[in-house]
C-alpha cells in the first residue's frame, strides 16, 4: 500500500466541520441490525469515503443520506438542516449509482439533461448548463452519442454529469470504480477527483478498494459490523491504525502480540520472535500486560544472514525465504522464523540491486526494523 499515489488537496479547499452530520442512526431490516448507533461529521468540500467490507453497512448508509432507505433511530443533517424525513427528491442530494444507470435510448445531453427537464427548468438554461457539464468533464464531443457508443470511462463521466449538472450541496458515489478494468482505474481516480475539487461539491463515496479511497479521499472512515471503527486521512489510518483490524484492513501489516517485559516497561516479550520488542516509549502498563504491535513490510529491513547473521539484539530475526512475489519495483518476501511465524518484508527494488545477489527461496535472511517503525494496536 505504501507505493500509492494520493491526490493532495491544500487544507484551505475544504469547509466548516458539520456541513453533513450523522447522529446516532441506527438501521435494522426484521432483527438484523446493518447501521449500529453510527454517528459522524463530513466537511463542506469534502471527499469523504465510507470503507470496509461487503456487508459492514456502507452502502446501507449511503442509502439514508440519499432517502432512499429510512433510519430506524437518528438523525441527518445537511447544511444545517435536518433532512432525515425528506423524500429524495426533495433533498439536494444526487447519488451516482455503480452502474451508471444511463438511459439506453437517449443520447448523451439527453442523459445529462434528464432531471433538469424533469423539474421543467427552462430549455435555454438546460441546453447551458449540459453544455457547460459536459465540457467540466470533457465529454462535450460526445454530446450526440448514445451510450453503447462509449468505454466505461466515458459512461462514467457521463453520469458524473447528470449528477452534477443539478448543482447538488452533497454527492454520493456509490463504488464509482467497481465497472471499470484495472488498468484505466487509477488514471480515472485523478480524473474524477480532480474533477470533483474543480466543482467544490461535498462527496461522500463508499468503497471496499483500500486503494481507491487512499488515492481520492481527504479522510476516511473504516467500518466494521454496522459500526465505525476509526476515521482520519489516509495517511493517519495508514500510519497510525488504532486497532488490529483497522491495521490489517488498511493495507498489509505483520502483527506481533507478546507482553510487557518485567525487565523494561519500553521492552515486549514476543513468542514468535527470538528477541524482544524495543518500543520507542516505555508503556504506561504493567509488567506482563498483553500488547498487539504493528510493522508495515516496507518498514521491515532484510539482507542475506551471510552478510550479516548475527542476530540482533531487539526487533529482528533470523528466518528462512519461504516465498518471493515481485511485484516490479519492490520485491516481497516471505520470511518463515524458527517459531513458524511467517514475515512479510517489502524491498525496494535500489535495494536489491546493491547487493551481491538477492536472497532467493530457502535462502537464510536476517530482518530488522527500528522502534518508530512500530505501531501499538488499541
Amino acid at each position: 500500500m505504501s507505493h500509492v499515489a494520493r491526490l493532495q488537496r491544500p487544507a484551505s479547499a475544504i469547509g466548516r466541520d458539520d456541513f453533513v452530520r450523522v447522529e446516532g442512526v441506527v438501521k435494522r431490516f426484521g432483527q438484523v441490525t446493518v447501521v449500529d448507533r453510527l454517528g459522524l461529521s463530513i466537511k463542506h468540500k469534502e471527499m469523504f469515503a465510507l470503507l470496509g467490507s461487503s456487508g459492514c453497512g456502507k452502502t446501507t448508509l449511503l442509502r439514508m443520506m440519499a432517502g432512499l432507505e429510512t433510519p430506524t433511530e437518528g438523525r441527518i443533517w445537511l447544511d444545517g438542516e435536518d433532512i432525515t424525513d425528506l423524500p429524495p427528491h426533495r433533498r439536494p442530494v444526487n447519488m451516482m449509482f455503480q452502474s451508471y444507470a444511463l438511459f439506453p435510448h437517449m443520447t448523451v445531453e439527453g442523459n445529462v439533461g434528464y432531471g433538469l427537464r424533469r423539474e421543467r427548468v427552462p430549455r435555454a438554461e438546460i441546453a447551458e448548463r449540459v453544455a457547460d457539464t459536459l465540457e467540466l468533464v470533457q465529454m462535450r464531443p460526445y454530446a450526440r452519442h448514445m451510450p453503447a457508443q462509449l468505454s466505461g470511462g466515458q459512461q462514467q463521466r457521463v453520469a458524473l454529469a447528470r449528477s452534477l449538472v443539478k448543482r447538488p450541496k452533497l454527492l454520493l458515489l456509490d463504488e464509482p470504480m467497481s465497472a471499470l478494468d484495472k488498468k484505466i482505474r487509477q488514471q480515472t481516480q485523478f480524473e474524477l477527483g480532480s474533477i470533483l475539487w474543480k466543482v467544490g461539491v461535498t462527496c461522500v463515496m463508499v468503497t471496499h478498494d483500500q486503494e481507491e479511497a487512499m488515492t481520492m479521499a481527504d479522510r476516511i472512515a473504516v467500518m466494521s459490523e454496522g459500526r465505525i471503527v476509526q476515521t482520519g486521512t489516509p495517511e493517519e489510518v495508514y500510519e497510525a491504525p488504532n486497532s488490529r483490524f483497522a491495521a490489517e484492513f488498511i493495507g498489509s501489516t505483520n502483527i506481533f502480540a507478546g507482553q510487557v517485559s518485567s525487565e523494561s516497561a519500553d521492552r515486549i516479550a514476543c513468542a514468535e520472535l527470538p528477541v524482544p520488542l524495543a518500543l520507542p516509549h516505555a508503556m504506561n502498563a504493567r509488567a506482563g500486560h498483553p500488547v498487539t504491535v504493528s510493522v508495515r513490510p516496507e518498514r521491515i529491513g532484510l539482507a542475506r544472514a551471510d552478510d550479516l547473521g548475527e542476530l540482533p539484539a531487539t526487533n529482528g530475526a533470523i528466518g528462512q525465504v519461504e516465498q518471493i512475489g515481485y511485484m516490479g519495483s519492490y520485491t516481497l518476501y516471505f520470511v518463515r522464523l524458527p517459531s513458524k511465524a511467517v514475515v512479510v518484508a517489502n524491498v525496494p527494488r535500489g535495494v536489491l540491486v546493491q547487493m551481491a545477489r538477492a536472497p532467493d527461496y530457502g535462502d537464510p535472511v536476517r530482518i530488522t526494523w527500528s522502534p518508530r517503525s512500530m505501531v501499538v494496536l488499541g
